[in-house]
Parts: structure tokens; sequence; C-alpha cells
């Protein structure tokens, strides 16, 4: 029995989901949703990469009928990325059932903060079903974000890496008031799960959250190398099997690219030189990440973007323009990062500038914790 279920009995209940929204026998929750409540399922909602998460970053998908469950699936990615009152009109009761992947930047916490805002504005109550944070949820790592740089890939004022579940999120969304409106808000907790658990410690399977994001360990690597993707003329994997396992750029040596990165001794990773098969020309160092290890990953990323900048001629930041540089700003969360690599700021200075920030947000989450 999906715990929602029984919450949500002789209510009219919409539901945000997809691919990943399973119960622990594999289950697709509006599978068991609908077993369980019938007809009081009436509607799907669902976010970026669309229903089954294949859709590509960025585009956006179309409402489209479920051939599972019959029942309309409004996209929160398309038109509009808040749920409109025609959306709710046929539900007291929003569900929110997303595995999101522990990165301010990625997009599911962004949805479910819009749509706790619009469940409040419309008089329906708001529930999640939790789950693991794949990152666990010790590390709060990176930059906080500037409310100027506020954005769908940065809707809440947390650090890049956060260390929360998506029921401790929206707990804590409701609680500083981050949205303008705030919901009757309940969070179905998990049973088992621990703060220092990554992914593999739970014993689930794994089911891609996103084309890019295929494997249980992708979260790290997507924190590691996420921020360097943003800029033109570098490598981070994307298009192959092991996407953001990668960190080149044009002209690179790699090998004394992985020498240079290894030498630096940085806890839980080790560097191996790569030549890219996709892009000629294009070479830097794959990455090994421990997921026990305690990298300080938005660090790290801060790093090799710093190297790849540096070892490819200044390559990526003469070739970012326009549109991209914007989003470089709002993913990162402010325009500092882009100000201190033009001027070869050392890493060590920026990532010392985002500790104090990461200290006040440790003592200010304590309240929302549920594990």
């Amino acid at each position: 029995m999906v715990p929602g279920v029984t919450l949500t009995k002789g209510k009219r209940v919409g539901l945000i989901t997809n691919q990943t929204s399973l119960t622990r026998n594999g289950t697709m929750t509006r599978v068991a949703m609908q077993r369980g409540l019938g007809g009081n399922l009436t509607a799907l909602y669902t976010p970026e990469h669309g229903l089954d998460g294949r859709e590509t970053a960025g585009l956006k998908v179309q409402s489209r009928r479920d051939p599972v469950t019959g029942l309309t699936a409004f996209s929160l990615y398309g038109d509009t990325r808040k749920p409109t009152p025609q959306m709710l009109s046929g539900i007291d009761v929003l569900v929110f059932d997303l595995q999101d992947i522990g990165s301010r930047s990625y997009t599911y916490i962004s949805t479910m903060a819009l749509a706790m805002e619009a469940a409040a504005e419309n008089g329906k109550e708001f529930v999640v079903l939790d789950r693991p944070n794949p990152l666990g949820g010790m590390r709060v790592q990176g930059p906080p974000l500037e409310s100027s740089w506020k954005s769908f890939v940065g809707q809440i004022p947390v650090p890049y890496v956060h260390g929360m579940t998506t029921g401790e999120l929206a707990r804590m969304i409701n609680g500083q008031g981050w949205i303008r409106s705030h919901p009757r808000l309940m969070v179905v907790p998990m049973r088992g799960w621990q703060r220092n658990m990554v992914w593999n410690d739970t014993g689930l399977r794994w089911m891609a959250t996103s084309p890019n994001i295929p494997n249980a360990t992708s979260p790290f690597y997507y924190a590691a190398t996420g921020i360097l993707g943003g800029l033109d003329q570098v490598d981070i994997g994307i298009g192959t099997s092991q996407p953001f396992q990668f960190a080149g750029g044009k002209d690179i040596n790699p090998g004394q690219f992985a020498s240079f990165m290894n030498s630096m001794g940085i806890p839980g990773v080790r560097f191996a030189p790569y030549t890219s098969s996709k892009k000629p020309g294009f070479g830097g160092v794959q990455i090994n990440l421990d997921p026990h290890g305690n990298t300080d990953l938005l660090a790290l990323d801060v790093v090799l973007t710093s190297q790849v900048i540096k070892r490819s001629g200044g390559r990526p930041l003469r070739a970012t323009h326009g549109d991209e540089v914007n989003l470089f700003h709002k993913v990162y969360g402010s325009d500092s990062l882009w100000k201190d690599l033009q001027r070869g700021r050392p890493p060590g200075q920026i990532i010392a500038g985002w500790q104090a920030a990461n200290s006040r947000f440790l003592s200010a989450r304590q309240p929302y914790l549920l594990y």
C-alpha cells in the first residue's frame, strides 16, 4: 500500500509523478494509487523530462494522456511551470512523489516549491511522499543562492548541495516563508533511512531520474562537474555512457592534468587521463569518486572549472556568451564565480567564501530534519 492512499482516502487526488515514482516492489505509484483510490485519483502532473523521464533537458514537455492510467498528465515544464487553477480544479489534495538528486539546480525541487505555492493559493492540501537523498544527508556544500539570481534552476535559497530530502525541504520551504502562500502540508516519512546513507546503502533499485542521471552514483558527478558543464568549449561526458564523469577542454594535455589533480590529494577521488572520442582535440581527466568519501563536490567543481579554463588557454570564458552566461550565473546562484574566473582568483578563496553561509544553513535547517 502506498502511504498516500490511506492519507487521501475519500479525497480527489492529483499526483506529481514520473518514472522514478515507484513502490519498493517496483509498482508505479500512479498505478498503486489508482488501485487504492479508484476514480478519486483524478489527475497527474509531470516535471522536466516528462512522464517517462526521456525528454531532453531544457525542452518543453506537452501535457498528454497517460496510457497507463488513462488520466491527463499535465505538464509542469511547458507553457507553465506552476500548476494553474484550471489544472487543480478537479482535486482536493496534491501529492508530490519524485526522486530528487540532492543538488539545487536539479529542477524537481523547483517544481515542488511552485506546486506548494499553487496548492496554497487554490485551497488544496499538499502531501510529500519522502524519498532518499542519493548524496546522503550530511553533505552541505557549495555557494548559497543570491535572491537576484532566483530562477527555475535555483528556486529556493539553499546551498548547491543541501543534504536534505524532499520532505525536509518542503517543511523548510513552508517554515522559512520561501513561497508567497503556505499550504497545509503533510510529509510521509521513510522508514529506515539514516543521514549517513548514500543510495547504494538503501538496498533500493535506482531508476534513472533523467537521461543524464543513469546510475545511483550519477548525482555525485552531476555536483562535481555541473558548474563546469555550463561553459562552452568544455567536455564533461554528456552524450556518453558516463555523463558528468569527465572534465576536459580543447588542447589540454590529459596526462599532465591528471597528474596535477592527483597531486592535490583531494579526499575520495582519483583522476585518470582521457582523450575524447566524441570531440576531436578535447581531453582531460576522467573522475572516479568514492560515494562514501568526504569529497567536497562543489569545491572539486570549482577547481576543475578553473583548471580547464587555464589549461585550454581561456577558451571556455571567451566562447560562452549571452544566455549561456546568464544560465551559468543562475545555476551557480550568483555572478561572482564568472567574475572570479575572469580575474583568475584562486579556487581556495572562492571556496572559502561560501563556508560561513553553509554554517548558517546547517543551523537553520535543523528544525526541519526528519531523520
